[in-house]
């Protein structure tokens, strides 16, 4: 049986991801700060699919718990790694502490990286493995340090996705916009902050995900609206791209 080792699955697309793997015949390692929730989440998953599930609490952010993630995924038996958890910050760059940007890209950048390293080097030698780093729309745009985070995320997905696909491994970025989880909600930023034709189904997205990882896709973007904003983004002037800035952030 397969296992897939999931960062942030007790909300939103992570917990999608969860159900929808679960239910594929998946064994889980779940990945969190909370272990309450993580717990839950984990009998939750026990219960109704009946597969096993591990739970491995740890802030990504702290680089000794980031360590013990990165040991579980060295350590071999992972078949999908999906590097889905996140944050943002509402506010501007300057308002904004160095320690909290510090930490944003930490999680963003830093440990997306370290457990696709991690997770690289046994599914090459075993010849086969899947890899789904969560990126953004958002890294398409002129939208601070969110967006340069999210652009490293789905340029380094695109060029592992090319690089180790001859040896049986692919690696997707996936790009969604905005999307019904906490996500905004822990931003303190209201779903009035975008037109609700904006807003986009977890499940649903993690449905069209997973089937464009079945099609060995280098980058996923879900529904027409967003795959018309990306394909803009090679035509519009940067200078309008970011009157764009104040979408989901009040």
């Amino acid at each position: 049986m397969a296992t897939a080792l999931i960062t942030g699955p007790t909300a939103g697309i992570g917990s999608s991801f969860a159900r929808q793997l679960a239910e594929r015949g998946y064994d889980l390692v779940l990945v969190a700060r909370d272990q309450t929730r993580l717990n839950a989440t984990a009998g939750e998953l026990r219960g109704t699919y009946g597969v096993n599930v591990e739970v491995l609490p740890a802030d990504l952010a702290d680089r000794t718990q980031l360590a013990q993630v990165e040991a579980r995924l060295a350590a071999g038996g992972i078949d999908m790694l999906v590097s889905n958890a996140g944050f943002g910050l509402k506010k501007p760059f300057l308002a904004n502490s160095v320690e909290d940007e510090q930490t944003m890209h930490d999680v963003l950048v830093v440990a997306v990286m370290r457990l696709m390293h991690a997770a690289l080097g046994p599914m090459v030698e075993s010849g086969g493995g899947q890899i789904i780093n969560v990126s953004s729309v958002a890294g398409f745009l002129p939208r601070g340090t969110y967006s340069a985070a999210k652009a490293y995320v789905t340029s380094l997905s695109r060029w592992a996705h090319s690089e180790y696909s001859a040896k049986g491994v692919s690696v997707m970025a996936l790009c969604p916009g905005f999307v019904v989880t906490e996500f905004h909600d822990r931003m303190q930023v209201s779903r009035g902050s975008a037109p609700d034709f904006m807003w986009l189904d977890a499940d649903r997205l993690v449905r069209d995900a997973l089937k464009d990882l079945d099609s060995n896709k280098a980058v996923s973007v879900p529904s027409p609206l967003y795959k018309g904003i990306v394909a803009a983004t090679r035509f519009v002037p940067f200078g309008a791209l970011q009157r764009l800035q104040s979408l989901g952030r009040k």
